[in-house]
């Protein structure tokens, strides 16, 4: 009898738990964008394994900030951009407002560009691709409701073992992959140390924590379902993260042995199908479509949430068209102009991707600093401040994000710069 006692708790927890997760998942696994996915691509086929080692430390500065944003958003009920008007004042909330829309519209191009590069694989045009795909993000969001939505980008992020399923196609020597993972190396050369820096640019960027705190107040987590948020993070980083190595993987493992030189996520899908077979090809390629179709979708949402918030407007995917208009209002205009911005002629699809990423490193800074601020401000959360333990390794994780953020700044617009 108390064997099913027991059984039965265990099943009520796991319910509970199933009925919690979605934001920290969805959240993680969306930075594998078309920018991610094509930083990714390009650090293992241009530097093999090298890099490897960085990806358990990239996941505990990810595991970090998230668990400060769910934390945010479960102890005060409210979105990061309203914690910000309310604790830092207006002026400051309309600075970081006016970044953000402009950091998150390059974001949105640069989905965008991942699903015109995608598609052009299989040989349709980015005029066709790319109207109906922001059609189809359109419909998703504004005429769905949270739990539908949710759902269907749970599905999503499952999608994206696409690529581990890619890595295993490569067939990678795995002790070369695990010497790799756990010997920390180092180059002083300008491309090196450029995508050392992106990675982790691309990984934690500023949009995320609007997001996932903005998703936890609307799908309304409470207090007391904190620790099943924190397992809801903990799954979404570590995901992440493996998805990413994997990506690293498989293009180390092919592409890195030919010698071969790509700019992004499209080239090194073609690359992979000489090399590790046509199902490699079509499963990375596929992988870049989900992965832009899921941002563009997010990243849209993610600053409609933050603007509304900041202003005090309804904001939710569960209210009708006519009940939030500027909700609906601000993400329809985005995702307007990030398909339009694509359908120009412009010269290359990956600088849109690689240029967003350096946006994200210029807010980013901002945006850890004034969450820092917020969350150890007893008034704000009561007991649920950071520890004297956590602070330190926030802080340590925070200075050590906003000097490579300046890096990755200053390479992009000094090219050859190498910090020595």
């Amino acid at each position: 009898m108390a064997f099913f006692k027991k059984l039965k708790r265990y099943r009520a927890r796991f319910l509970l738990l199933l009925a919690v997760v979605g934001p920290g998942i969805i959240t993680a696994n969306v930075d594998n964008d078309a920018g991610g996915i094509a930083t990714y691509s390009v650090a293992g086929a241009h530097y093999g394994y090298t890099l490897l080692w960085m990806m358990p430390l990239v996941g505990l500065a990810l595991i970090i900030i998230q668990e400060m944003s769910a934390r945010l958003g479960v102890v005060t009920g409210k979105g990061l951009a309203d914690l910000i008007r309310e604790g830092l004042g207006v002026k400051w909330t309309t600075i970081i407002l006016g970044m953000l829309l402009f950091v998150n519209l390059a974001n949105t191009v640069s989905e965008f560009a991942g699903i015109a590069a995608s598609m052009e694989i299989f040989g349709i045009s980015k005029y066709i691709s790319v109207p109906l795909a922001a059609v189809g993000v359109w419909f998703l969001i504004v005429k769905g409701n949270y739990k539908t939505t949710e759902r269907i980008f749970l599905v999503a992020s499952a999608i994206y073992l696409s690529y581990v399923i890619s890595g295993f196609l490569a067939h990678p020597d795995w002790s070369e992959v695990f010497n790799a993972s756990i010997s920390p190396s180092f180059r002083f050369d300008a491309g090196y140390v450029t995508i050392f820096v992106t990675i982790i640019g691309t990984t934690i960027a500023p949009w995320m924590q609007f997001y996932q705190q903005s998703s936890i107040v609307d799908k309304g987590i409470k207090l007391e379902d904190y620790k099943y948020e924190k397992v809801d993070v903990l799954v979404g980083s570590l995901f992440a993260v493996v998805v990413a190595a994997f990506i690293m993987i498989a293009c180390a493992a092919t592409i890195f042995k030919t010698g071969a030189r790509i700019e992004g996520a499209k080239d090194a899908a073609l690359a992979l199908g000489p090399l590790a077979g046509e199902n490699a090809t079509i499963l990375f390629a596929l992988g870049l479509l989900n992965a832009s179709l899921f941002s563009a979708a997010i990243l849209p949402l993610s600053t409609a949430y933050t603007v509304c918030e900041a202003f005090g407007w309804e904001s939710s995917i569960s209210h009708d068209l006519k009940d939030a208009p500027m909700f609906f209002g601000i993400y329809t205009a985005l995702i307007v102009l990030g398909a339009a911005i694509i359908l120009l002629p412009i010269k290359s699809l990956i600088d849109a991707m690689m240029l967003s990423q350096t946006f994200n490193g210029v807010l980013l800074p901002v945006i850890l600093i004034s969450m820092l601020s917020l969350i150890n401000n007893r008034r704000i959360m009561g007991d649920y401040v950071n520890g004297k333990v956590f602070n330190i390794f926030a802080w340590i994780t925070v200075i050590i994000l906003i000097i490579l953020a300046g890096i990755l700044v200053i390479t992009t617009f000094i090219p050859g710069f190498v910090p020595v």
